[in-house]
């Protein structure tokens, strides 16, 4: 073999070598490498999936919070004087009653208590303008059906004057505020007049 054959193979050979070294140093994927990357993907995707949601339920809870409050406030704003108003009906009993037993005619009284009477008729007048101001109405069941939602039955008053289950007295006037019942209506209701009592038999002797 020649020195030229030889010089050629030993550049062949170192040729070669490099070559090999190249491609140890390149950071070639191998056909499984894409295998990491896909479940990285899959994972962040979940991740993702599931902020969404939170955000979801978050936005949700917020929204129900919201609509909560808003009828909260609206409830407390109307239904606000509902202690105070049940805590005047007392002292509206005893005003009515202290006008129902006034006399009609006044022009032979005392001037002074004359004044005092139609003092307390105005004041009368006044406490049922802020009631009606404030959505409180007045019930007088007189002459309607009974209805357990709104009126209390005191007593039962025989009667075919009127059909069964009419109120035909009230004791004592019930009171709303909006929709909400504050006190109910205190009233006698109609019922069949009793039969008279068939004549008891006559006992064997």
């Amino acid at each position: 073999m020649t020195a030229e054959t030889q010089d050629k193979n030993a550049e062949t050979a170192m040729d070669a070598e490099e070559q090999k070294m190249e491609a140890e140093n390149l950071d070639i994927p191998s056909p499984d490498a894409d295998a990491p990357e896909s479940a990285d993907n899959s994972e962040e995707a979940e991740d993702i999936n599931a902020l969404k949601d939170q955000l979801l339920r978050v936005m949700a809870d917020n929204e129900n919070l919201r609509k909560r409050t808003e009828r909260d406030m609206a409830a407390a704003k109307k239904y606000g004087a509902l202690g105070l108003a049940r805590d005047l009906l007392a002292s509206i009993d005893n005003l009515e009653t202290a006008i129902s037993h006034m006399p009609e005619n006044k022009e032979d009284m005392d001037e002074t208590l004359k004044n005092i009477l139609i003092g307390v008729e105005m004041s009368a007048r006044e406490f049922a303008s802020v009631l009606e101001r404030h959505q409180i109405t007045k019930l007088t069941p007189e002459g309607e059906k009974f209805d357990y939602n709104l009126h209390q039955a005191m007593f039962e008053v025989p009667t075919d004057e009127v059909a069964p289950g009419m109120v035909v007295q009230v004791v004592q006037s019930g009171y709303m505020l909006h929709d909400r019942l504050l006190r109910p209506a205190m009233v006698g209701v109609s019922k069949p007049a009793a039969q008279t009592a068939a004549p008891a038999s006559d006992k064997d002797s």
